[in-house]
């Protein structure tokens, strides 16, 4: 953990890896973006998601974006990667406003080359925190 920025969304999102049918890495994303700027945080979720779609095998073209509020005590917003054909997982989200700017926790299958997911986000100039499970 010593390159972790926030030790509680850490912890947190981390718990959400924990063993279930699929096994699970995530990122977290922190961007600048300030509650008023929804619209760019959307399209950093989107981008971010388009990364974890190639480093996952998928084309992100043939991937859509599902939306939903169902996780009051996590999320402001839950969003998942779907494959069109299918509606296979590819990465699912949660959009949080933190301490005045949103940060982006989004997890996806173990299998998808983490390496690789965290350097691209890096590239997009976002500083980013990987989150293994076990």
């Amino acid at each position: 953990m010593a390159d972790v920025i926030d030790e509680d969304l850490y912890r947190r999102t981390k718990a959400l890896l924990e063993p279930g049918d699929i096994e699970l890495n995530g990122v977290i994303v922190h961007t600048d973006y300030d509650g008023r700027e929804d619209v760019k945080m959307m399209q950093a979720t989107i981008d971010v998601g388009d990364i974890i779609a190639e480093h996952a095998g998928h084309d992100p073209a043939d991937c859509y974006v599902h939306s939903g509020n169902d996780d009051t005590d996590f999320s402001s917003n839950q969003h998942q990667g779907l494959t069109l054909e299918g509606e296979e997982f590819v990465w699912e989200c949660q959009q949080l406003l933190r301490e005045g700017t949103f940060d982006i926790v989004i997890y996806y299958e173990a299998s998808a080359d983490h390496g690789a997911i965290l350097e691209d986000v890096r590239d997009l100039g976002y500083e980013v925190t990987g989150v293994e499970g076990d």
